[in-house]
């Protein structure tokens, strides 16, 4: 089986643990100080890894391009966008901010078509729309109102998915952890600064001990997330690896039904069933299998 397909295996599972365990970490702390501090645990652990791992000359190597490739990584996927989706899920767009998140898998996709020369087929289109429209049934819309906040959790969709295809470019000649440690290390610095031109920075000198152990718990699950996604996109398609990242939301749906009692509705079961359709799709795209045809990385 191929490598990363099984590393973003891993970062779909950490996901689907990570989003049930943070709805209770995260309560009644404010959602930018916990991920401003999230992120710089994560960066620290980060540039640990890289001096054990003696990655720290592929540090010392990066041109002033490539810094500009990795400050843009941080900008629009360590910092931006997390500030842009916190705040649009507190006006009030829940659900549908959420469903905007998963839209991922189509401005990925159409971005690798583009800029990465992924080559596209209509398998491909029917893995996204069954992924898409799983989404939707799994969150149980109805309908989406065009409101502000359900604005910034689309503009952060977009980010984030120009983010993946910055990151999978960088990947051609760095590792994993180097483009991860530029996601979290200069994403952490501009959420901090925000954090202090905001007044928002003191509020963490108020957190007890058990908030800065829910902090310290949710950067152990983020710093598995960005080490295996990134590790795992050096070896897969960009759009296949957020194809495959939807099973987090499987995940996180059985485990609220198992541990909260939130049984499935019917539409969501079909949901379910669409979003492993369009995972299957994917996976089976890029290992290449003969009804598929091979895959340009």
């Amino acid at each position: 089986m191929n490598k990363g397909l099984l590393f973003i295996l891993g970062t779909a599972l950490i996901s689907g643990v990570s989003i049930f365990l943070n709805a209770f970490g995260v309560s009644g702390l404010n959602p930018f100080a916990f991920t401003g501090m999230k992120n710089l645990i994560v960066a620290i652990f980060l540039i640990s890894v890289i001096l054990l791992a003696t990655r720290a000359r592929e540090l010392r190597s990066l041109s002033l391009k490539q810094w500009g490739y990795l400050s843009l990584i941080g900008l629009i996927g360590g910092s931006v966008p997390f500030l842009l989706f916190f705040k649009g899920l507190s006006m009030g767009s829940g659900a549908a901010g959420a469903f905007m998140h998963k839209t991922m898998i189509l401005w990925v996709t159409l971005g690798a078509l583009l800029f990465l020369k992924e080559r596209m087929n209509w398998k491909i289109i029917l893995g996204a729309a069954a992924l898409l429209v799983g989404n939707f049934l799994l969150l149980k819309l109805s309908g989406i109102a065009l409101s502000e906040g359900l604005v910034y959790t689309f503009i952060a969709a977009l980010l984030w998915s120009g983010e993946v295809l910055v990151s999978k470019h960088m990947l051609k000649d760095f590792s994993g952890s180097t483009v991860a440690f530029g996601r979290m290390g200069i994403g952490a610095a501009i959420i901090l600064v925000f954090l202090m031109v905001s007044g928002r920075l003191t509020s963490v000198l108020s957190w007890s001990a058990n908030a800065w152990g829910w902090v310290l718990m949710t950067s152990l699950f983020l710093l598995g997330y960005v080490w295996t996604f990134y590790n795992g996109l050096k070896l897969v398609n960009a759009s296949t690896a957020v194809a495959v990242l939807s099973l987090g939301s499987v995940i996180t749906s059985v485990l609220q039904l198992a541990f909260l009692g939130k049984a499935f509705t019917p539409g969501q079961i079909v949901g379910l069933v669409l979003l492993a359709v369009g995972v299957a799709v994917f996976w089976w795209l890029q290992r290449g299998l003969s009804w598929a045809g091979p895959i340009k990385a």
